[in-house]
Order: structure tokens, then sequence, then C-alpha cells
């Protein structure tokens, strides 16, 4: 399933999240599975996750004990449900073996965001220490994991775009757009649904980090997670083969 470039500028949330789980596996090089779209409502309160800190702390510490270890079968066990049909315990197993061996791990960091979860932490690996950023669903499932490192050339455009948004340089980040996207969505249309979304979310913080869910097609997917005052949340963009942004997730509400 695909994003059409021409129809859906702004997905719906069922759909967007049809199409991450299918074109993610956790047999891949670890990144982005899927992430739902955000919903503002229309008196401005945003809801956050019904999985509560405790409960994702719990799910995390299982996968980075099972980290250590090399225990595939327990990394799946706790992925979503939809994503296990698109990996295995041996594919899982062959990417843990290509990864450098982990001697310990802690949590740093727990953010509820609206319908998901981010956790940040620490991964000692004979290496060195690296950082992991797991997402979890609102069952405390896997729906996404990302080992930091130098970001890849649509994830700093991503993270560039955002910044642009961030410094109200709305002809800038509209730069980053397919010309027919351009047409479609006028710097004032860009700063009236970042505006928006600052509002409610309690303010831009910062970028945390970039995701790249698939790359190499007619479209690529990036996560944006921006920790804003009230919560983190992830920033759906989605690119076109010669890297030109084709769609963001900017909800419907936020117009």
């Amino acid at each position: 399933m695909e994003l059409r470039q021409n129809r859906f500028r702004f997905a719906p949330r069922v759909l967007k999240l049809s199409v991450c789980l299918l074109s993610l596996s956790l047999g891949l090089p670890m990144g982005l599975s899927a992430l739902t779209l955000p919903t503002v409502a229309a008196q401005e309160s945003i809801q956050k996750t019904t999985l509560s800190p405790a409960e994702a702390t719990k799910t995390a510490q299982i996968l980075l004990r099972a980290l250590v270890v090399q225990d595939a079968k327990t990394i799946y066990g706790q992925i979503s449900e939809a994503l296990r049909s698109s990996t295995t315990t041996e594919l899982i197993q062959q990417r843990l073996k290509r990864r450098p061996q982990v001697k310990s791990s802690r949590i740093v960091d727990v953010s509820p965001g609206i319908d998901d979860t981010t956790v940040d932490a620490m991964v000692e690996t004979i290496k060195g220490d690296v950082p992991l950023i797991m997402v979890l669903d609102q069952k405390g499932k896997l729906i996404a994991w990302k080992w930091s490192g130098q970001a890849l050339p649509i994830e700093q455009s991503a993270i560039d775009f955002v910044n642009d948004l961030v410094s109200a340089r709305w002809i800038a980040a509209r730069s980053f757009l397919e010309l027919s996207f351009q047409q479609e969505l006028k710097p004032q249309d860009l700063q009236r649904k970042w505006t928006k979304l600052n509002r409610v979310t309690g303010g831009f913080q910062k970028v945390k980090d970039a995701i790249v869910a698939s790359q190499g097609g007619e479209q690529q997917l990036v996560l944006v997670t921006i920790e804003f005052g009230d919560l983190t949340d992830n920033l759906f963009v989605i690119f076109n083969s010669q890297g030109e942004i084709i769609n963001v997730d900017f909800s419907a509400d936020l117009v």
C-alpha cells in the first residue's frame, strides 16, 4: 500500500498506520515502525496515551534485557501484533548478531505522547555507549526503535524542515516541498498549522531525533520526534525518490 502523491496530502489516522505497518520490518535495519497521526480536538486539548509510564518502563526493561542476551524470541513477543506479520524471530536474531554486543543498559527518560510513548535508553556495548529510542503503542507493544547515530540525508532534510518551521522561516520550509505540494501549501498555511500545533502541545522545546522508516522507493518515510512543553510527539514527513517532501502529517484539524 502506498500514499498517493497527488491524493493524500494529509493522511487519515487509519490509512497512515496501515501504510507504516506494512512498509517496515524489524528484520531490516532498526528504524521506525509505525506511529499514528495525532488528532487535535476542536477545544485545543490533547489527551495523552493510556499507557502509564510504569507500564512503558516495564516493557522497555524486558526489551533491554533481551538485547543483552540476544533473545530474539522475547523481542518478537513484545512487538505489536500488526508488525509480527512482517518479521520473524530468525530475522530479528540475524539483526541482533550484526550489532555490537550489549553489556548493559539503563532507561534515561519515558515520554508519553498523544497515542504512543517514547522511551530513551542508553545501551553500553563493547564499542561504547549508544543511545536507543523505543516507541510503544497504547498496549505497551513495540512499534519502533532506533539506534541513534549519524543522520541519513533525508533524516537531516526532515530535521532542517522542522527547524525552519520552529524559526518561522515559512518560505525556507516550503522550499523543501515538491513543486505541486508547494502550490497546495502556501507559506501562511504552514504558519497557521505549525503555530496551532505549537500552541496546543505546550510549545516547542527541541527536536530529539529523526528516524527513517523506509527509503529508496517512490515514497520514503521519516519520523521526526519533537519534544513539546506538554508531551513528546512524532511528525511524519514523506519524501519522493528525489528527496522532496510530498506529504506532512499535520492533522486535518489544524486548519
